[in-house]
């Protein structure tokens, strides 16, 4: 392989940098995607889950059926860098890496262009709304995915603080199960100068915070971890002679599992009641962006520790999850599969960071260790 060629998996790289969408908006990102790996020659090219592309190696009904994933969305943050790929799109930018995800699978369709898939099925999934939770549960709901059944589901996330290059892994939950909850609490307006005559939510929804913080267990090595953190609040009006009458809170649940998660909120609905019987504030609940746990099968985890030594990767068996969310869980809960950390460089700033960018020099040795996975398969 040239450096010529792998410069035009960077160049793509930066291109889908440089004109980001959120989630549910990659249209022109589906399109460039489309466009580029169009030359790699797959079996069949499908949209799919609205902004998706699937694509497709190999026409054997009766071998292996194996999915890779990456995601494709971009984040509601604006960019502070300033180097020549930096976004072009006002407070939209590529902060999680899912530009250099799909240049790894593009980088993997060129591939298994070149060694075709003789034995069985193989399906690369450009998965759109990742950031959302809503992408995953769109792909596997669509009829075009729907008799696809992979023996084995695949997926990457970069992680910055690792060592560039080093494979993390883990049996089990790879991430945590993450669930936002919305709390309404509506009382009644009144005159600032009569707030007895009205029932403002302030001080229930004061306390509602501050016992939240009893509740949880953040260390995340304990089995019991519960990490909740509020991350919108919005009560009343600037007018400064009215008591206000309604209030919310949003809070984002993090646990190892979906029974601890069960459990959680469980317990917060309660704390809720009791609050609610003892100030008469009424109080409605409601839920966004759910991500399962990504339940790494065991025998699947090998293949990757086995694939990742065999190519001379350093390789890392993680001892707890990792904190964040990631809807790959909705394809390991219902598939065989794994997902898998790579070192993006023990400097790299954080994740969801505004100035936070993919390290290239990833796309190669990510795109590789998928084609191993895959020959293990399919030879």
């Amino acid at each position: 392989m040239t450096s010529d060629k792998t410069d035009i998996f960077t160049q793509f790289r930066h291109e889908l940098h440089q004109f980001p969408e959120v989630s549910c908006q990659e249209i022109e990102t589906r399109k460039r995607i489309k466009n580029f790996v169009s030359q790699f020659n797959p079996t069949r090219i499908t949209e799919v889950a609205q902004t998706g592309l699937l694509l497709q190696y190999g026409e054997d009904d009766h071998g292996p059926v194996t999915l890779i994933r990456a995601d494709i969305d971009a984040l509601p943050i604006q960019e502070v860098n300033t180097f020549g790929h930096r976004s072009s799109i006002n407070g939209v930018s590529h902060k999680c890496g899912h530009d250099g995800h799909a240049a790894i699978l593009a980088r993997l369709a060129s591939l298994l262009a070149e060694k075709p898939v003789t034995r069985g099925r193989v399906y690369l999934i450009f998965q759109p709304a990742e950031e959302n939770g809503k992408g995953a549960e769109a792909v596997l709901n669509d009829p075009a995915f729907a008799s696809i059944r992979p023996d084995r589901a695949f997926a990457l996330h970069n992680l910055p603080g690792y060592k560039q290059g080093v494979v993390v892994c883990r049996p089990g939950s790879f991430t945590s199960s993450v669930l936002s909850l919305i709390v309404k609490f509506t009382g009644k307006v009144s005159h600032s100068a009569e707030p007895e005559k009205g029932l403002n939510p302030a001080y229930v929804m004061a306390d509602f915070v501050l016992q939240t913080k009893k509740i949880q267990h953040p260390e995340p090595q304990s089995e019991d971890f519960a990490l909740i953190t509020p991350v919108y609040t919005t009560m009343g009006e600037t007018s400064y002679g009215i008591s206000a009458g309604y209030g919310e809170v949003h809070l984002t649940l993090r646990t190892r599992n979906a029974k601890r998660m069960e459990a959680l909120t469980n317990q917060l609905l309660a704390l809720l009641a009791d609050l609610s019987a003892e100030t008469g504030i009424q109080i409605e609940t409601a839920y966004t962006e759910a991500f399962f746990a990504n339940e790494n099968d065991p025998e699947t985890v090998e293949q990757i520790r086995q694939s990742a030594l065999k190519l001379g990767y350093p390789y890392i068996e993680k001892q707890e999850p990792f904190k964040w969310g990631e809807d790959f869980g909705l394809f390991t809960q219902k598939y065989k599969g794994a997902m898998f950390g790579i070192g993006n460089g023990e400097d790299s700033p954080a994740l969801h960071n505004d100035d936070y960018d993919f390290n290239d020099t990833l796309i190669e040795p990510a795109a590789r260790l998928f084609l191993e996975l895959i020959e293990r398969e399919h030879s």
